[in-house]
């Protein structure tokens, strides 16, 4: 039991820390002392409403009509005050709650998408679901680390308030509770806690892999239906959901154990108190209302105590939340990783031309090399062409000078990523208008309609506009628009956003060759340099110089002019 909540407790605080010493924590310091003020107010009218529930029962029993209407006024004297306190500590609390999920998601987004976070996750298989973590963990942590946080405090208050009572009424009913609640709190961890966290924690996993599953195929329907892979699919998330419902069937198994254990253990507190002091009342020597307030003090004495065992299934799926977002934070802060910088890495390194010195790239993981020791200049208007046959490394390479991977050794040189756009062969399309499409990345440029028209002219896409229903109809393009479409719309984004350099990883595939030379016929007229990686002859002839990639790693770099372009490269 210590070391699963010290572990908890542990992960917990790396990812709650930063709200608290933020710029913000003037604010979330300031409700959370006013939480704790409404729970000081709550536990005195509660020990107040065990007094006068206690009152009124003996007045009744003594047939006391004005001790039994004075303790009622005295009552809903206390309903008008404790209706404000409760209203107002459930809204300060979700306020707050709500505050620290809209700074922590801030902070793993800043995170994710710094240096190409969400890129390198991808090769990360233990950070499954990072969108799940941000959306719905963040949300689940915040307010459940409120939750528990103000019921451990509340707990405290509580059992500093009735402990008074209960030791007035009886000592012995004191000892007994406190040796009950202890017994009854290792009983809990020790049989059902870790086994609760890591089928919560798995259960997480199973029903995220599910929802991507059906996600993928609405993304990829088109495909899945003209290969008629319906009933692969189908089989592959029925697979994805059998395996969240065999773990939910255990879970459940468990917490029918546990709620056995919880409902036999709190059930027993309804008559425990009465059978201690019964002689005592029985005997005349306590008031028939004492029964209740003993009652009522043992049972909120035994709620703080017991709080863990109570809400264990609770703090098992709170557990597996924080297990989660821990490990998504230690991936988006780096530097908490102890295996962070254990291989060497490519430097990438501000310049003003485009460079590789001495560089040797190695696939993500280390497996395998794909070039050694490439040394070359791409010069402002030389442009180059990186061929080979397929499997080498083009793309990789591209990646490489892109800033995606850093995996090896050497220097890269590059301009700032504003002057360099990258086209890869399956153009990315936002959601949004075609006024936002055309803009990417650049979105706060202003640019003219007739500037956007003329470029799609250029392109060869001259009814675009209409089609689209204008510039700032909100639509899906990659329904709209064929892939040789969204090829040359990422031509235009070239002509519009005007870059020092353009990537092109078969940034053309889909187009005739026709289409094809007009567009590099167009980046040639500008003053962008390109770098293009190819199976098209046809385009050597828009490079100055060719990037021949061998096998074992090998390179060659030749002069365009007189390139013999093989079959092999074809």
């Amino acid at each position: 039991m210590n070391k699963l909540n010290l572990k908890l407790l542990r992960r917990a605080l790396v990812v709650a820390k930063p709200f608290w010493v933020s710029a913000g924590k003037r604010r979330a310091w300031g409700l959370m002392l006013l939480l704790v003020a409404l729970l000081v107010a709550d536990t005195r009218i509660n020990v107040y409403f065990n007094t006068q529930s206690g009152e009124f029962t003996s007045a009744l029993a003594g047939r006391n009509a004005a001790r039994f209407w004075h303790s009622i006024r005295a009552f809903l004297m206390l309903v008008v005050v404790a209706v404000p306190v409760y209203a107002y500590y459930y809204y300060v609390r979700d306020k707050l709650a709500l505050d620290w999920r809209r700074w922590l998601t801030e902070r793993f987004l800043n995170g994710y998408f710094r240096h190409h976070t969400f890129y390198h996750l991808l090769s990360k298989p233990e950070i499954d679901n990072p969108d799940q973590r941000i959306a719905e963990d963040i949300d689940s942590f915040t307010s459940q680390s409120l939750s528990f946080l103000l019921l451990l405090v509340s707990g405290v208050f509580q059992l500093v308030a009735f402990s008074s009572v209960l030791w007035s009424i009886s000592g012995y009913l004191v000892l007994f509770l406190v040796a009950y609640a202890v017994v009854g709190t290792l009983i809990a961890f020790g049989v059902f806690g870790e086994k609760m966290v890591v089928l919560y924690f798995n259960q997480r996993r199973r029903e995220a892999d599910f929802r991507f599953g059906l996600v993928r195929i609405r993304e990829n329907a088109e495909a899945i239906a003209l290969y008629h892979g319906e009933a692969q699919e189908q089989s592959q998330v029925q697979k994805l959901f059998g395996e969240a419902y065999a773990n939910y069937n255990r879970l459940i198994s468990w917490s029918l154990r546990l709620n056995f254990f919880q409902y036999s253990h709190s059930l027993l507190t309804m008559v425990i108190p009465s059978v201690i002091i019964a002689p005592r009342v029985l005997s005349g020597e306590l008031e028939v209302g004492r029964v209740v307030q003993a009652e009522g003090a043992f049972s909120a004495i035994l709620v703080a105590l017991t709080l863990l065992v109570g809400y264990l299934e609770n703090l098992s799926r709170f557990a597996a939340g924080v297990g989660r977002l821990d490990s998504l934070e230690s991936s988006l802060h780096p530097s908490r990783s102890r295996r962070h910088a254990e291989r060497e890495k490519i430097i990438t390194q501000r310049g003003d031309h485009l460079g590789l010195e001495a560089v040797t790239l190695h696939t993500p993981n280390y497996e395998r090399t794909l070039v050694k020791a490439l040394t070359l200049t791409v010069p402002q208007g030389k442009s180059l062409m990186i061929v080979g046959a397929s499997g080498l490394g083009k793309s990789s390479l591209l990646r490489m000078v892109a800033g995606l991977w850093d995996a090896g050794t050497g220097t890269v040189l590059r301009p700032g990523s504003k002057d360099v756009l990258f086209l890869p062969q399956h153009a990315y399309m936002i959601p949004g208008t075609l006024r936002r499409q055309l803009s990417y990345p650049a979105l706060t440029r202003n640019v003219s309609e007739k500037e956007f028209r003329a470029v799609l002219e250029r392109v060869n896409l001259p009814g675009l506009v209409e089609r689209c229903g204008g510039f700032d109809a909100e639509l899906d393009f990659e329904k709209v628009l064929s892939v040789g479409e969204r090829q040359r719309l990422a031509f235009a984004r070239v002509l519009l956003n005007t870059p020092r350099y353009v990537l092109l990883d078969e940034a053309t595939s889909a187009l005739d060759q026709e289409n094809e030379s007009a567009l590099y016929s167009l980046l040639r007229e500008t003053e962008t340099t390109l770098v293009s990686v190819s199976h098209h002859r046809s385009l050597v002839q828009y490079h100055a110089q060719v990037l021949e990639l061998k096998a074992e790693a090998g390179w060659d770099l030749h002069s365009a002019e007189g390139f013999r372009f093989t079959e092999e490269l074809a």
